[in-house]
């Protein structure tokens, strides 16, 4: 006869005393089965004001003296103030520039339209010179030269002729006076006198000669290339003229239109800045409290961007950085919840909340709003509603305590949830029968909260469930 090992059989009873251990009878009957949860909140306002630097032109906002993190402030307050040193040199900078400019446009646009009005005047004047200059030319090439050439010509013939007549004379008296075998003093005075016109008619005839010469020679060529060159220059200037002189105008044009659109940007920057000033200091419109870092959809984010909040410090531009919230402002109770919980809360959700540390005062919540998607960190946003008490006074972005029932059944049967088990035909339990003997029974679940599990049929009260 084998023997049982001793071992094996004391493994055996210690595995069915463990199972016998584990399992419970359960003797089923109605109570109340409740969702409860427990969680925090933040109060947030429902009407908040932003504040933030949206600059246009100026980048430079170094703060001068801001309020303290979540003081109270009356109406008129200053919240936050920069320091406008920099800008203000600045406006008065651009001011001047455009005084500057708007003489310069005065000056550009008076030279236009006197270049306009003149330009016509002096293209008659330049055609006038040059059709003159090729007259001019013109007539001494085909008249004038030859008739100056025979001019002197004709002057120095007739000095010539005047020499010979005077020689002539003076031979006639000098013979007349030689007859008479005395020169009476009247005689020796005609004879002296008409030496002295011979003489001058030598000197005249050597004056024409050098005059025809000259002419000739040198007078005439000269004017001749002068009376060219002024043909040929005015003519070069008149076609110059009159390729430049529109030119001039759309280039003075340009020079104006340049003017003005520098004094439209000079205008727009100074517009830009002079927004922008009044940015350099933010007031309370009300009573309220002034928050450092913002409150936006539901959240408070403080994050790296209070630090510069401070003075001497610098926010960064174009997003808001504080948050101006009024006196007047309603509050709400605004929780993150995960899935499960978000799933669980009814539309009628309501509970109770307190401050940390007040426990005695409590005040009632009710659910107003939950968000149907979750957010990036899977959490869904619960938005309550409350009584809140006059004192203690909450304080908006502080903590509160929430406890709720999402859902109450005053009499139900309830199992623990691991007395449930999934097959074929649903979900079943198993049900001890009047022999001792078991067999599962199907049932119809209802909702499971903290390992327990509401049954909506298939179970009477004094039924017994086994629960392994």
């Amino acid at each position: 006869m084998s023997r049982f090992p001793t071992c094996l059989f004391a493994a055996i009873l210690l595995t069915s005393t463990v199972h016998a251990e584990e399992a419970a009878e359960i003797t089923i009957e109605k109570r109340p089965f409740e969702i409860r949860h427990n969680f925090t909140a933040a109060v947030m306002p429902e009407e908040v004001t932003l504040l933030g630097v949206d600059a246009a032109a100026w980048a430079d906002f170094e703060i001068a003296r801001i309020a303290p993190h979540g003081s109270r402030v009356a109406k008129g307050d200053v919240l936050v103030a920069f320091d406008p040193e920099d800008i203000d040199q600045k406006l008065h900078d651009v001011r001047k520039s455009l005084e500057t400019r708007a003489i310069e446009i005065a000056q550009t646009r008076q030279d236009l339209a006197h270049l306009e009005q003149n330009t016509p005047h002096r293209l008659e004047a330049m055609k006038r010179a040059a059709a003159e200059a090729k007259e001019e030319n013109a007539y001494f090439t085909q008249t004038r030269r030859k008739a100056s050439e025979e001019s002197a010509d004709q002057k120095l013939k007739r000095a010539e002729n005047s020499l010979e007549n005077e020689r002539e004379e003076l031979r006639q008296l000098e013979k007349m006076y030689a007859a008479d075998d005395l020169t009476e003093e009247t005689e020796e005075i005609i004879l002296k006198r008409q030496k002295d016109q011979v003489m001058a008619a030598d000197f005249e005839l050597r004056m024409q000669q050098l005059a025809r010469q000259r002419t000739r020679e040198v007078l005439l060529p000269r004017e001749a290339v002068t009376l060219a060159d002024a043909e040929r220059d005015t003519a070069i200037a008149l076609a110059k003229f009159e390729e430049d002189a529109p030119r001039a105008i759309h280039r003075r044009k340009l020079e104006l239109e340049a003017l003005e659109t520098a004094a439209a940007r000079d205008r727009e920057s100074l517009a830009k800045l002079e927004a922008d000033r009044k940015q350099f200091e933010f007031t309370a419109a009300s009573d309220g409290w002034f928050y450092h870092g913002v409150i936006d959809n539901n959240r408070w984010v403080t994050g790296e961007a209070i630090k510069a909040l401070v003075p001497h410090g610098k926010p960064l531009p174009r997003r808001p950085f504080a948050t101006f919230i009024p006196a007047s402002a309603k509050m709400k109770a605004v929780a993150s919840v995960k899935g499960d919980m978000a799933n669980q809360l009814g539309k009628d959700a309501a509970g109770v909340a307190w401050i940390a540390g007040r426990e005695d005062a409590e005040f009632p919540v009710k659910l107003i709003e939950l968000n149907p998607a979750p957010g990036p960190d899977g959490q869904f946003t619960a938005i309550f509603g409350a009584e809140w008490p006059e004192k203690p006074a909450v304080a908006p972005a502080s903590s509160v305590n929430i406890s709720l029932i999402a859902y109450e059944a005053p009499a139900a049967i309830v199992l623990p949830a691991k007395a449930l088990e999934f097959g074929a035909s649903g979900w079943t339990v198993a049900l001890k029968l009047a022999d001792g003997k078991t067999e599962r029974r199907p049932v119809k679940r209802g909702r499971v909260f903290n390992d327990e599990c509401e049954i909506l049929s298939g179970l009477e009260p004094g039924q017994v469930v086994v629960v392994p």
